[in-house]
């Protein structure tokens, strides 16, 4: 099959790669009909998350599933699915608490309570590095997706692929920034980033009912994306200061909410590169540093823009100085992912009129370098396998193996653990 391989930063490349097959008994084969590249996507694009050897990327996808292992109750052959960027096993102890991105039995090999720099991370995703398993991503024309039983949703036909794909990760990762947030309505929520994760949580702000939504970017024509789309007051903050203009908005105070959907990758001065080789850190806090200052005293931090490495000068004084609450982390999408099938079907909220580019995944290496280089307009790309010269393999063909075989370790992906 073709799939986007990801050789070294700055390379990504559509390669000929063994078809996935099914290792564990709760497995499904997908036939990728969509995917498409995320702003974390670019973090091992571009090095700040460390991958050294080839990988097929993606983990925002959906598909057909082609083949169930014979442990799949909830899903067969034909069911047209979006599956959540996180893997998850559904029986351990954060997945029962609905933090299934911190899954005790997804990433065996990385997997701890510290959540260290290279060791002791939290679950597993897919195309998301060695550190977090080792999946093979949905930027291809099959994946396997393990844990079936608990993860893929199947969507109805009613719906194109490009009105559901984004469930699978940034329309649930700008949905629990809001709801972090505590957003209940009357709100002044300022979103720093317009991205497509901070686009999401525009919509969804406004869905809460915020009385005044603010966007903050460097790009005009991401912020003309949330003015048009998102119907947000917009900050360009090389011609204003985000924090002073949100002040002057909101009588002196601050926004109640203030939202970092920018994370590491936010731009950087001379200063900030000379402090990342003396400190040893990548990308920078200046998203972060903009929210404590926009925020007012007593207000929440939301932030969901990945932050990967140790930063010095934190600044837990003004922290602590102004009672700012703060929330961080992944998106557990599979706690949310139902009730927003519903926004999607009550017509609540539109997830596809973010999107400026329809490519085939052939293109994939082009797709990459306009969305990491800010051209061409490039806010969201969608991707498109096509149809395939070769099949999915099947249950019978995986298990005539004698069941002590242990699966290898391919060049591009690691089995899940088994049950």
């Amino acid at each position: 099959m073709k799939a986007a391989v990801f050789h070294f930063p700055g390379r990504i490349s559509v390669d000929n790669v063994p078809d996935p097959r099914l290792h564990h008994l709760e497995d499904v084969i997908v036939r990728v009909t969509a995917t498409a590249i995320c702003g974390s996507d670019l973090h091992i694009y571009n090095g700040f998350t460390p991958q050294v050897k080839p990988m097929i990327m993606g983990h925002e996808f959906m598909g057909i599933v082609e083949d169930v292992g014979p442990g799949v109750t909830r899903l067969k052959k034909g069911d047209r699915v979006v599956v959540p960027f996180p893997i998850a096993c559904g029986g351990c102890f954060f997945c029962n608490h609905h933090l299934p991105g911190h899954c005790e039995n997804s990433n065996p090999s990385k997997y701890g309570p510290e959540g260290s720099l290279l060791k002791e991370k939290g679950g597993g995703m897919f195309g998301y590095t060695d550190l977090y398993g080792g999946y093979d991503g949905g930027q291809a024309e099959y994946v396997r997706v393990p844990f079936a039983n608990f993860g893929p949703r199947i969507i109805s036909s009613d719906y194109s692929d490009e009105e559901v794909l984004f469930l699978t990760d940034i329309f649930p990762t700008g949905f629990s920034a809001v709801e972090w947030g505590g957003v209940k309505g009357g709100e002044t929520v300022a979103v720093f980033g317009c991205g497509p994760v901070g686009l999401m949580a525009q919509k969804v702000a406004w869905a809460r009912g915020a009385a005044r939504v603010i966007a903050v970017d460097i790009e005009d024509y991401r912020l003309e994306m949330a003015r048009n789309v998102c119907k947000s007051e917009t900050i360009n903050l090389h011609d204003q200061d985000p924090a002073e203009t949100i002040r002057e908005l909101t009588h002196g105070r601050g926004a109640d909410v203030c939202i970092d959907a920018v994370g590491q990758e936010a731009e950087r001065s001379l200063w900030d590169k000379i402090a990342n080789i003396v400190h040893l850190q990548v990308g920078s806090l200046n998203a972060l540093r903009m929210c404590l200052s926009a925020v007012r005293r007593g207000g929440i931090v939301s932030v969901v823009g990945v932050y990967a490495v140790p930063y010095d000068n934190f600044p837990l004084g003004q922290i602590f100085d102004k009672g700012i609450s703060m929330r961080f982390g992944q998106a557990p999408v599979h706690a949310c992912i139902d009730d927003l099938i519903q926004w999607v079907e009550s017509k609540k909220i539109r997830l596809d009129d973010i999107i400026t580019h329809r490519v085939p995944l052939t293109d994939a290496a082009h797709a990459y370098d306009i969305f990491n280089k800010k051209k061409d307009g490039c806010v969201k790309v969608v991707m498109y396998p096509g149809s395939s010269s070769t099949a999915a393999p099947s249950v019978a063909e995986t298990f005539e193996k004698e069941a002590s075989e242990t699966p290898t370790t391919a060049i591009l992906g690691t089995p899940a653990p088994a049950f």
